[in-house]
C-alpha cells in the first residue's frame, strides 16, 4: 500500500482503532465476570455475564460490516464530511448499545445504539452501491 492510499484512510484508521479498543474493554468485561461467576464456557445462566457476552457479541456482529464499508466510501474518495459522520455514529452508536445491554435500567441506550448503528451500515450500503453503479 502506498503512503497516498495510506493517507486516503486516515479517517478509517481513527474509527478502526476506537473501535478496536471498544472490543478489547468489551472483551476484558467478559473475562473479567467470568472469573468473577467461576463460569469458564458457555455463560452458566449468569445473568450478568450473559449480558456483556451479548454486548461484546453484537459488537462483534456489526462493526466489522460497517468500518469495512466506511473504508470502502473513504478509499473511493466520498465526502470526509460523510464517512466522518457514519465512524462517529457508528462508535457512539457501539458505545450506547454495549451500555444498554450490560445496565438494564438503560434500555433505551440500547435501542437508539442499535438504531444508529444500523443507520450508518445502511446508508453506508446504499453509498457503495451508488459509486458502484456510477462506475
Amino acid at each position: 500500500m502506498t503512503t497516498t492510499t495510506l493517507h486516503a484512510l486516515n479517517h478509517t484508521l481513527l474509527f478502526a482503532g476506537l473501535c478496536a479498543l471498544l472490543q478489547c474493554f468489551l472483551s476484558a468485561l467478559v473475562i473479567a465476570r467470568r472469573t468473577q461467576a467461576g463460569v469458564s464456557l458457555l455463560d452458566g445462566g449468569d445473568k450478568p455475564l450473559i449480558q456483556r457476552i451479548r454486548a461484546h457479541g453484537n459488537f462483534i456482529e456489526t462493526a466489522p460490516m460497517a468500518l469495512l464499508l466506511l473504508a470502502l466510501l473513504e478509499w473511493r474518495g466520498f465526502a470526509q464530511w460523510a464517512v466522518i459522520g457514519f465512524g462517529i455514529m457508528l462508535v457512539v452508536g457501539r458505545v450506547l448499545h454495549a451500555a444498554g445491554i450490560i445496565h438494564s435500567r438503560m434500555q433505551w441506550a440500547r435501542v437508539v445504539g442499535m438504531l444508529m448503528t444500523l443507520f450508518v451500515i445502511s446508508i453506508e450500503a446504499v453509498c457503495v452501491l451508488w459509486i458502484y453503479m456510477m462506475a
